[in-house]
């Protein structure tokens, strides 16, 4: 094969220091970094654009590909084979030395090393380093320097380690060098201070002490975290390290994909940049944490969110449905319009408008979060207690309104029957928590307004012509996240409106494949969108706890078929080519794996019912 300029987004592999990310393709070209934060201006951005920045280490020749992880590990190795030999390139975004186990990430060099090894044969080799920073607006200056070169641009300074000569050009620095059997070489790219003098350039032996010092840092985290042992346990464990290459280790946010714009429908114009860690995310995070990772990072993520959503509890915008990774509030949107688009999908959008929605559901969320963090970790303490206690005063106080959903929907607001259910949520798991949150005096209320609503989602939630649970109310459109119904134990999966509303979304929601849309309306957005990840997801889940153990695996490995080569799952599936769609990878989809794997464990250990 040879490397074309916009590959599929299944061709790309992701490497993660866990504080910035970068995305690799099949053919050895570099063409997504933020650095030294997931939501940085990207370094590259050949993503969405051709000229907006790559660095490409690959052989001169035509070459077939193979490639993983290594064991237990973010850590990537791709194999060429060429007619003349073959080489294996092994790529990582470093950690600090001796960085370990829970400790991963906290620190980073903010940098990328690539290791080229001869395998057999020689192969002639050509690096291509082309930084653009700032989404491709600065093209920097490059000088040559002993063991690498370095550059200047903008607000951005990098130093490339490459012990062949490099020759500059046009803002790209180029090397061509030939790998022998048993020869290493050692590249790597640093992100420097550019108002100081630069670091001196890594030796090759730097370069492999830093990546061998990052493997040992991954392997020791994953043995942390191998307590899954129930069927797709591989799956599972690469699951959870894909959440810790998604997480902000210094605050503890999980970000939801480390991308921006990359469409739910190629050529299309729902272009998102989920770059920040979403409220909505939080109690279906924790629990895949619970599965595949351990207390420490679940209370990390808990902890984050009570931070930045707790700075105030007075106003009604105090808890937002979004944040920056430490916390930040605003998250302007913005489009830059230099940019052409993951292949002509445009705008390319930077920020996220949709923090500035209303969305009900958060309370829920947050509140399920802490029943969760609170029966399994440790006490809570006064000031988080205050505040969970006023999010919860707030689901009585707004349930009633009307919000934009959990699909945040820039139409007109509604009655989102998800909403409900999430306030609903709210309230239960606050009842349950009165005493750990100082608030008995406030639980007659809490149980009061959850039982209200309650009897309002079984009266104007269900619908007789769809004969199933709808998107909102007085509306017979399904959506697939009424399939949360059972999963947050509003009611038992083998209730009858339960399995009802489980056909129809089975039925009348899914494509040829099995795969679910969250929902077939309109949302007051132009164009179509794929299948989603989570919803598919969603519906092995709940079949599970209805009690049809066979339907629900045959909806998992439909879904999982779809991940590619080194297991990474996007947002969406293509329903006319089985193409990957929207940002990539996406945490919804590999928390939806984790929890739907961990309730069909758990379903098939439950006895089953006998056959007449």
């Amino acid at each position: 094969m040879t490397a074309t300029a916009q590959p599929l987004i299944a061709d790309y592999a992701l490497l993660s220091d866990s504080q910035g990310a970068a995305l690799v393709s099949r053919g050895g070209s570099m063409d997504w970094a933020c650095l030294p934060r997931f939501d940085s201006p990207a370094t590259f951005a050949r993503l969405l654009d051709d000229t907006a920045g790559h660095w490409r280490v690959a052989p001169t020749e035509p070459f077939e590909v193979s490639r993983a992880y290594l064991d237990r590990t973010m850590v990537l190795r791709t194999e060429f084979h060429t007619t003349s030999g073959a080489v294996a390139v092994t790529d990582a975004l470093p950690f600090m030395p001796l960085e370990r186990g829970h400790g991963i990430g906290q620190r980073a060099p903010h940098a990328i090393v690539r290791l080229v090894e001869g395998l057999d044969g020689h192969v002639e080799i050509e690096s291509e380093v082309a930084p653009r920073p700032e989404y491709g607006l600065t093209v920097p200056r490059w000088q040559p320097t002993s063991g690498g070169a370095e550059c200047r641009g903008g607000p951005s300074a990098y130093v490339l380690s490459c012990p062949a000569t490099v020759a500059v050009a046009g803002g790209t620095a180029t090397a061509r060098f030939t790998v022998h059997r048993g020869e290493k070489i050692g590249l790597a790219l640093r992100v420097a201070d550019p108002w100081v003098r630069p670091p001196p350039p890594w030796s090759t032996d730097q370069v492999r002490a830093w990546l061998y010092g990052t493997v040992r840092g991954w392997q020791s985290w994953s043995t942390l975290h191998q307590g899954y042992q129930g069927p797709w346990a591989d799956m599972v464990h690469h699951s959870g390290r894909v959440l810790q290459a998604l997480t902000y280790a210094p605050s503890g946010a999980v970000i939801a994909a480390p991308t921006t714009s990359l469409p739910e429908r190629v050529g299309g114009a729902r272009n998102w940049d989920y770059r920040y860690a979403w409220v909505r995310d939080a109690s279906l995070t924790l629990s895949a944490l619970w599965v595949a990772a351990c207390p420490d990072e679940v209370a990390d993520f808990f902890r984050f969110f009570v931070t930045a959503a707790g700075a105030t509890s007075d106003g009604d915008d105090a808890l937002q449905i979004l944040y920056r990774v430490t916390g930040e509030r605003r998250v302007e949107e913005h489009e830059l319009d230099h940019l052409t688009g993951y292949r002509g999908s445009r705008p390319v959008r930077v920020g996220n408008a949709a923090w500035r929605q209303s969305q009900l559901d958060v309370y829920g969320e947050l509140l399920d979060a802490a029943a969760l963090y609170a029966d399994r970790v440790e006490e809570l303490d006064d000031t988080t207690a205050s505040f969970l206690a006023d999010m919860a005063d707030r689901a009585a106080d707004r349930w009633e309104e009307a919000d934009h959903g959990i699909w945040e929907m820039r139409g007109e607001p509604r009655h989102f029957l998800y909403s409900k259910l999430m306030c609903w949520v709210a309230l239960d798991r606050a009842a349950r928590l009165a005493d750990q949150l100082r608030a008995s005096d406030r639980l007659d209320r809490w149980c009061r307004e959850r039982d209200r609503i309650r009897d309002t989602i079984l009266e104007r939630g269900w619908s007789d012509k769809a004969n199933a649970f709808t998107q909102s109310f007085g509306s017979d459109d399904l959506d697939a996240s009424a399939l949360m119904i059972p999963i947050v134990g509003f009611l038992p999966g083998e209730d009858p409106r339960v399995r009802a509303t489980i056909d129809a979304v089975a039925e009348r929601l899914t494509d040829e494949h099995g795969l679910v849309y969250r929902y077939r309306t309109d949302d007051g957005l132009s164009g179509e969108e794929g299948t989603f990840g989570i919803c598919t997801y969603w519906l092995a889940h709940a079949f599970a706890l209805a009690g049809e153990v066979d339907c629900a695996k045959a909806c998992f490995e439909t879904m999982t078929g779809f991940a590619n080569d080194v297991g990474l799952l996007a947002e969406e599936i293509d329903s006319g080519t089985g193409e990957m769609l929207g940002n990539f990878p996406q945490a919804f989809t590999h928390i939806g794996l984790i929890n739907a794997a961990y309730a069909i464990a758990e379903a098939e250990r439950r006895p089953r019912p006998i056959q007449s």
